[in-house]
């Protein structure tokens, strides 16, 4: 990652422990997906790189962005559709339904503790589907309609939510 992003990208270990947990869950080459908060867009890559035909990467840092636009094309990866837009305004406006939506949002972002109700408001997840959210340890999302389970990989919990 260049040294110009300030992104915090999912642990090496947690992604792995995720993907370990998602290759159990998802059928890949028939999953739609969304990347909330995409940062460096290792997550969205990861997905295609996994047989995902169709990633929508939601990233709102005008050097965040770039910096995926230039990967896609440097991957050639036709399946990514990078969007430029604050995530919230995004999660308001879309009409697009998703089997697969991951949100990882700043630890010390404000509103993080929202994001999971505005994906189940939005009906954002098709049925069948997951919602995975990537959160620090001062958040619980156990109590929220459709949760699952969460999974600690370190400091980095994933709250599981399926649809």
């Amino acid at each position: 990652m260049p040294a110009n992003l300030k992104a915090r990208p999912t642990t090496d270990f947690a992604k792995e422990g995720l993907f370990n947990v998602l290759n159990n869950l998802v059928d890949w080459e028939e999953t739609s997906a969304l990347d909330l908060f995409s940062g460096t867009g290792s997550i969205a890559f990861e997905l295609i790189s996994r047989g995902c035909p169709h990633v929508v990467s939601v990233e709102q840092c005008p050097t965040h962005f770039r910096f995926i636009c230039l990967a896609q094309e440097k991957l050639e990866a036709k399946e990514l559709f990078p969007i430029k837009a604050d995530v919230f305004k995004y999660l308001k406006s879309t009409k697009q339904r998703f089997d697969l939506v991951f949100a990882d949002p700043p630890y010390d972002l404000k509103e993080a503790s929202t994001i999971p109700g505005l994906v189940i408001e939005q009906k954002l997840v098709k049925e069948g589907g997951l919602f995975i959210m990537e959160h620090s340890k001062h958040l619980n999302f156990s109590l929220l309609p459709h949760f699952k389970e969460e999974r600690k990989y370190g400091n980095v919990h994933f709250s599981f939510f399926q649809f």
